[in-house]
Parts: C-alpha cells; sequence; structure tokens
C-alpha cells in the first residue's frame, strides 16, 4: 500500500510507517500534518488509482537543514570567481496513516 502525495512543490511516494524529509511546512502544537493533495493510492498489488477522497496522515519528528551544496560561478579571462553556498531547510515526518474512500491503511 502506497500513496503518491504533492507537497513543497514535490512529488513523493509514501507507504505507512515511511520517514520522509519534505520541504519545511508549519507544524501546529500537536505535531501532526495532514496531506490532503493525494495524487494516486495503490491498494492493491499492482493497481493505481486516484481516488475521490483521500489524505495521508502524518507525524512531525523533527527539523533540520541538508547538506551544503556549493555553488561556483567563472568567467574565463575576466578575473571573476564567485563562491556560493546553501543549506534547504527541511521537516523529517513519520507516515502513521492513508485514508482513501474510507479505507484506512495504518503501519503495522
Amino acid at each position: 500500500m502506497y500513496a503518491v502525495i504533492r507537497t513543497g512543490g514535490k512529488q513523493y511516494r509514501v507507504a505507512p510507517g515511511d520517514v520522509v524529509k519534505i520541504e519545511s511546512v508549519v507544524s501546529d502544537e500537536n505535531q501532526t500534518i495532514e496531506f490532503s493533495d493525494v495524487l494516486a493510492v495503490s491498494g492493491e498489488p499492482g493497481t493505481v488509482a486516484k481516488p475521490s477522497t483521500a489524505k495521508v496522515i502524518a507525524e512531525v519528528m523533527g527539523e533540520g537543514r541538508g547538506d551544503k551544496i556549493l555553488v561556483f560561478h567563472l568567467k574565463r579571462k575576466k578575473q571573476y570567481k564567485k563562491l556560493q553556498g546553501h543549506r534547504q531547510n527541511f521537516t523529517e515526518v513519520r507516515i502513521k496513516a492513508i485514508e482513501a474512500d474510507g479505507v484506512t491503511y495504518s503501519a503495522a
């Protein structure tokens, strides 16, 4: 059982019990997030369908910053060099349950 969700401009394939690093989201006090933008759900092996009503429930495990990415610009013969670093913020979540068309799939 898995679902494809869209959050932060990216798509993720998630299953109950998975731990996923997504773009930073604002979490509330109870540390649960509900993803309602579900693109596809696979209930049985070999079938993928677009459900009429579906949501994915996840709990926030923590927040952090990714590895540093170095961006280097060089213009030949002009004595121009520029080095810039970037670290992207992320939120780590654990998928608790997938609810699609009244059926709930949860981690074992």
